[in-house]
């Protein structure tokens, strides 16, 4: 059986940071994992950012209730999901991506968990396993599955290359020309087009 692994943020949904950052006026908080490697330093940059100006996470869920679902994602999403399955592999939050999971018809997600205070402050982050993407598809290949995935950021191409099938999707020009040996594509029409190709094989 092949299934397919996508990322959520910046393939199916905009950016949860990039909105936050917009909705605040802290430029800063632009800086994602399109940008940054190491996944610890984000999240400890961020995390002091919060602190320093008295962010909580209702702050950011208020935000994230506004995020719709990027154009084309949610028919995209279905129309892959008539051909297999489909799971979400993102190293965004539960708290943060349950209401985006409604918008797009509730695919299966794997994702992390935050700390929160009793006073609704976020503390710290709670990676569900480390390099969890790839630790996914591993996982998922153990069980004699093989895997398509893609995803736009430096935290994608574990997954990506430790797949049977994959490519980038909307990555920055920096990744692709960085890793030239890894297919890309723009539009969910061209993604589509990869999976099938995939599953038809």
């Amino acid at each position: 059986m092949r299934i397919v692994c996508l990322d959520l943020e910046g393939v199916l949904i905009p950016e949860i940071w990039i909105a936050f950052s917009e909705a605040t006026g802290i430029s800063a908080l632009r800086r994602t994992t399109r940008d940054e490697p190491d996944y610890d330093a984000l999240m400890q940059f961020r995390l002091a950012i919060l602190n320093q100006q008295g962010f909580k996470l209702a702050d950011i869920t208020r935000v994230i209730s506004t995020i719709e679902p990027l154009e084309g994602a949610v028919q995209f999403t279905k129309t892959l999901r008539e051909k297999t399955e489909l799971i979400i592999l993102s190293d965004t939050y539960e708290e943060f991506a349950r209401p985006l999971m409604v918008k797009l018809g509730y695919p299966t997600l794997f994702c992390n968990k935050l700390a929160i205070a009793p006073d609704g402050s976020i503390t710290d982050y709670r990676l569900r396993q480390k390099d969890g993407k790839k630790q996914a598809v591993k996982a998922l290949q153990s069980l004699n599955l093989e895997i398509f995935a893609a995803g736009d950021s430096f935290n994608d191409l574990a997954m990506i290359r430790a797949a049977q099938g994959g490519c980038l999707f909307r990555a920055p020009p920096g990744i692709r020309e960085s890793y030239p040996d890894i297919p890309g594509v723009e539009t969910y029409n061209e993604l589509l087009g990869q999976i099938t190709a995939f599953l038809d094989r």
